[in-house]
């Protein structure tokens, strides 16, 4: 199973709508958005992917209402869960915020094997107490670093970097 995660994707609309058609080439199961969409409009075209999203909220995320009320009546497949999330998934628990401090904190409790994390806008990856992988994707905006995302393989648990 294939799971892609992303962040700070701040309305650019071409590069979102490149990493929505390589993640649907590449038949990601489930996408998570570790927040600044930026605008409402970002989530209608998330809503493209042939995949479950599941984001949190980021520090530019403007009207929080709004983007809630158009997840739930507009797009079906996005579950937007506040400023934390978490899911299991193939035994596999994760985490995902967009702070890099909260998600640092998440990964020190040793509770998860996953914890993810935007706001940086630089890609990192690291293991905290020899168990939880904290990984950031990056960001899809392409201003202050490469514009990437990750593809996590629950099969060989590797991490691909993806560059739009």
């Amino acid at each position: 199973m294939l799971l892609a995660v992303m962040s700070d994707s701040h309305d650019n609309l071409g590069k979102i709508r490149k990493a929505i058609s390589l993640i649907n080439q590449k038949g990601c199961e489930y996408l998570i958005h570790c927040g600044d969409y930026c605008a409402p409009f970002i989530l209608q075209e998330l809503n493209e992917l042939k995949c479950p999203v599941y984001g949190v909220f980021g520090n530019v995320d403007g009207d929080k209402y709004l983007m809630t009320k158009i997840a739930i009546e507009e797009c079906k497949n996005i579950k937007l869960m506040g400023w934390k999330g978490e899911l299991e998934l193939l035994g596999k628990k994760i985490a995902f915020t967009h702070y890099p401090d909260f998600a640092y904190g998440l990964a020190s409790t040793g509770n998860y094997d996953l914890v993810f994390y935007g706001h940086t806008h630089k890609y990192s990856l690291s293991k905290v107490n020899n168990k939880t992988r904290l990984i950031n994707p990056g960001e899809i905006m392409g201003r202050f670093e490469r514009s990437s995302f990750i593809i996590y393989n629950f099969t060989t648990q590797e991490v691909e970097v993806v560059e739009i």
